[in-house]
């Protein structure tokens, strides 16, 4: 059970995160994002990180309103029915960039998550997934890395809403993978709210598939899901 949590909150965040600054990317400020210079982006209380200024639009993280969630179908010992193994945490940051031509600039787009504060209904599972299947100590976040919009181009709308994809590289574990993200978006003048999912098995990132007495049995497949809101950078 806990691996599942593990997994599907590491790649959740990522996911949730490239979906979220996909769908912003058209309405503010378009200059607002030009900031730092190149290199890894780091972590912050909101969604403002150190990366590199383009000279298009720039979207960043809201200090609200965002969680990733990993979810795994299980069925446990004890009981008739399967259920979902969830697990969630807000502490996400980062955001998405756009050159003059409204392409995604993967450079200076980056979304990270940090997997060491994921949380579940059981503590042992979170400890699991925590110590032994993502070994947060030695890679404490997960990364998604933006390339491509699909279904969407700018300038992205100031009122209703839109479904579409985000592409990108998603890093769990230190394995990277490329991702597509699958969008649901409303927009409300410079505000970019919604949900991005995307899903996987464990093998694709290198993860064991969990293996406990307690669980009969665990899903193979990971969905990650990534409720978000994005806002231009000030």
């Amino acid at each position: 059970m806990r691996r599942q949590k593990t997994i599907a909150a590491v790649a959740g965040p990522l996911l949730a995160t490239t979906i979220v600054a996909s769908c912003q990317r058209g309405d503010a400020a378009t200059a607002d994002m030009n900031a730092s210079a190149s290199g890894p982006v780091s972590q912050t209380s909101g969604g403002d990180v150190g990366l590199p200024a383009t000279d298009g639009l720039q979207l960043v993280v809201a200090p609200d309103g965002n969680e990733v969630r990993y979810r795994v179908r299980e069925q446990l010992a004890g009981f008739d029915l399967p259920n979902d193994a969830v697990g969630a945490t807000s502490e996400v940051s980062g955001g998405i960039a756009f050159d003059a031509k409204g392409k995604v600039v993967p450079a200076s787009s980056k979304f990270v998550v940090n997997v060491g504060t994921l949380k579940s209904d059981k503590d042992r599972r979170d400890g699991y997934i925590r110590g032994r299947l993502l070994e947060t100590t030695q890679f404490p976040t997960v990364e998604l890395v933006p390339t491509a919009l699909r279904g969407l181009t700018l300038p992205v709308p100031t009122s209703g809403s839109k479904t579409f994809q985000v592409v990108g590289d998603l890093t769990v574990h230190g394995v990277t993978k490329p991702t597509t993200w699958q969008v649901d978006a409303t927009f409300n003048g410079g505000r970019v709210n919604g949900t991005a999912a995307t899903s996987f098995v464990f093998s694709d990132f290198g993860l064991t598939q969990p293996r406990v007495p307690v669980v009969l049995s665990v899903a193979d497949t990971i969905k990650l899901e990534y409720t978000f809101s994005l806002v231009p950078k000030q």
